[in-house]
């Protein structure tokens, strides 16, 4: 399915089967952006919040202190550090009542709907939870050492919350090909290193409950910081009342342009899973939200502004991975239009995008022609699908939007070929 649209002109260029329904993959992400930047703003922060009940005295907080998931995509050990930091600088050392977790923000469904099962333990589907940390991932770094030896594992973020098992073998073709993994099958945590080590590698594997990972980890470099608590659990952090008092102690916050770029650029699903139940809060007004609720803030933009009918389509994920996602090419068209002529987000949303052949995942596509530098465009890939969906700029000087879809295609390098030569045809055609 295909449809070109001349932004500048306003007019329909060409079309082919663009109404028929078709699996978006990572395209997905730009109804997912768009949405996000009209419904939330471009000024709207995920945050991570610490708050505390009680008071502090002295070197005491004498009550609970909670730490509040905000689904933080991009919430890595730096961000860690800047937490504790907070904590040393109120001057709490030891916590009377609870050091609590805090993740209602949504409910417990760590994977969305259509998910595959036997992805895990790839980093590019992780256990989604409102705390995060390194994307709910570990890095695991695999070095040779003396022929015939164990090679050397460094894993970060370091923590005793995963173990290592290595049966690696450094230069020992006998042994096998090298295998990084997680005894995934059983919910472990066992990174499994196997096989011939004959030079560095490095595997990022998503890591079992991933709140858990958080909090655990948390809470160990708190006590490598001098600072414990009386206990510690998951729980919600109450409301202000005339009862009890919620005191605010620091707020991370993560621009939603920084998240914008990261999704558009690399592809990242849980930053568009971040943005989806975003929506969903914001559609909801509530907390512990649920995937329906985001599907139910798009098919409502879908509606309200681009007053199409959003039962024509099924959309319940906000990355494209779902196998349940059905849209339409012209969907996607509309989208981009809309985007286009509303300029507060044309702009940082055309900016995410790739660009052909220099950055994201088009660096390496369309590097000679006129298609080189003119198009910025969002690509999308699973098994049986291969997409595209962005802007060209035509040789009039005009402002082109465009969405391909080849599905039921077994070669995604034959379907990326072909989407490469209709970006070449628009950018060279009068």
């Amino acid at each position: 399915g295909i449809a070109v649209f001349d932004l500048t002109e306003g007019k329909t260029l060409y079309s082919h089967q663009d109404e028929k329904l078709y699996r978006p993959a990572s395209t997905e992400k730009v109804i997912t952006s768009v949405t996000a930047l009209a419904q939330l703003g471009t000024a709207y922060t995920m945050d991570t919040r610490l708050c505390y009940t009680g008071n502090i005295e002295n070197d005491t907080l004498k009550g609970n202190l909670y730490l509040i998931g905000g689904l933080d995509p991009e919430f890595m050990e730096a961000d860690l550090d800047s937490l504790i930091t907070a904590i040393r600088q109120s001057g709490i050392r030891y916590i009377t009542d609870t050091l609590a977790a805090d993740v209602s923000m949504m409910d417990s469904i760590y994977w969305g709907p259509g998910w595959s099962w036997d992805d895990v333990p790839n980093s590019f589907q992780p256990y989604l939870s409102p705390l995060m940390l390194n994307r709910g991932c570990v890095d695991v770094t695999v070095s040779p050492t003396i022929k015939d030896s164990l090679p050397q594992i460094t894993c970060s973020p370091a923590s005793d919350y995963y173990q290592i098992s290595n049966q690696g073998v450094s230069h020992s073709p006998f042994a096998g090909k090298l295998k990084i993994t997680r005894n995934w099958l059983h919910g472990g945590n066992q990174i499994q290193i196997s096989g011939s080590v004959e030079r560095t590698a490095t595997e990022t594997l998503s890591i079992y409950q991933s709140q858990n990972f958080f909090f655990h980890t948390f809470i160990n470099r708190l006590k490598e910081k001098g600072i414990e608590a009386n206990t510690t659990a998951f729980a919600d952090c109450p409301k202000n009342d005339s009862l009890r008092v919620v005191s605010p102690l620091f707020t991370l916050q993560r621009p939603i342009g920084e998240v914008l770029t990261q999704m558009m650029k690399e592809s990242d699903n849980l930053c568009a899973e971040s943005m989806f139940y975003h929506l969903a809060l914001h559609h909801t007004q509530q907390k512990r939200v649920k995937d329906n609720d985001g599907s139910d803030a798009i098919n409502h933009f879908v509606k309200e502004s681009l007053g199409l009918n959003p039962e024509y389509y099924n959309i319940v994920d906000g990355s494209g991975v779902s196998l349940y996602n059905y849209i339409s090419p012209r969907l996607l068209l509309e989208y981009l239009k809309y985007a286009y002529y509303h300029a507060d987000i044309f702009q940082p949303f055309y900016e995410s995008l790739p660009i052909a052949g220099v950055d994201g995942t088009l660096e390496h596509r369309m590097k000679k022609g006129k298609a080189y530098r003119n198009v910025h465009a969002k690509t999308g890939t699973v098994t049986g699908v291969s997409s595209l969906a962005g802007y060209a700029k035509a040789p009039n000087g005009h402002q082109l939007a465009f969405s391909i879809i080849n599905q039921n295609v077994m070669k995604s390098r034959q379907a990326r070929a072909f989407q490469d030569k209709v970006c070449e045809i628009l950018c060279t055609s009068k």
